[in-house]
């Protein structure tokens, strides 16, 4: 007991004033915690002996370059102070961000004759784990909020995923499918929810229906391209005809996704 009262207590002491943290803030890679006006003056200090305003500075604690403070959470949402505020607007959308955006304005569900979601659930298959979910997660994420560092976003997400292959807890051997697959709906709709908003049941539905293919990401966008009968957003794969079982072309509710649309300025 005594040994995690110091480890509380050495977490709620700032190092950089050495007091107690007032307005926690989190730089964004490293994740290490200070006060926030703290943490604001230093980056300002350091930043301030560039002839040219930085990008990112390293942490005081571990050294790692960081890029922005996380600050104000309050467990539904966060703000983020950029070291260099002129990076918070620069990101742009790859041609496969664009692909992915596009295909939130399709008619969700036009894939489960290729990939069933509910087959994934019943026959357990979640519990062999996905290598590409990551990335898959990052560019997800990176197009419906159009912002280029999602690393605390996805490493949120990622957390509600990874217990179910790394549980090894009977109650979850033996649980009915169908409620781990609804339980695994609120979970990542309840994480994701502060970040995307109206997208989010969109996303819980897309996750699964990644998880469900069992595919890598450029043989996973090669179906849904062919299916929509759209160009490949980057490097063309080829998928065998015994992979689709249909492909009838499904007409889009937002075919040409226009440069402005979407908020992207």
């Amino acid at each position: 007991m005594e040994d995690e009262s110091a480890t509380n207590s050495h977490d709620s002491i700032c190092p950089i004033c050495l007091g107690p943290l007032t307005q926690d803030s989190y730089l964004d890679h490293c994740l290490h915690k200070f006060c926030f006006n703290c943490i604001l003056r230093w980056t300002k200090v350091v930043s301030s002996k560039h002839q040219t305003p930085p990008s990112s500075v390293k942490c005081p604690l571990c050294k790692t370059d960081n890029f922005s403070i996380i600050y104000g959470l309050d467990g539904t949402s966060f703000q983020r102070h950029y070291i260099n505020t002129n990076l918070q607007d620069c990101f742009v959308l790859s041609k496969g961000h664009r692909f992915r955006l596009q295909c939130y304005y399709t008619q969700q569900g036009f894939l489960e004759d290729i990939f069933n979601i509910s087959l994934y659930w019943k026959s357990r298959k979640y519990n062999q784990p996905n290598n590409w979910l990551r990335t898959w997660l990052t560019r997800e994420i990176q197009a419906l909020t159009q912002e280029e560092d999602v690393d605390i976003i996805v490493h949120h997400i990622s957390g509600v995923v990874k217990p179910l292959w790394t549980s090894k807890e009977q109650k979850l051997l033996t649980k009915e499918p169908e409620k781990i697959q609804e339980e695994f709906m609120m979970s990542v709709s309840e994480a994701a929810r502060p970040f995307l908003g109206a997208r989010t049941d969109r996303f819980v539905h897309e996750i699964q229906l990644f998880l469900a293919s069992g595919l890598n990401i450029e043989a996973y966008d090669a179906v849904y391209i062919q299916r929509l009968g759209w160009s490949s957003p980057g490097v063309n794969t080829e998928v065998s005809q015994n992979e689709l079982i249909d492909r009838t072309t499904v007409i889009p509710y937002l075919y040409i996704f226009d440069d402005d649309s979407d908020g992207n300025e």
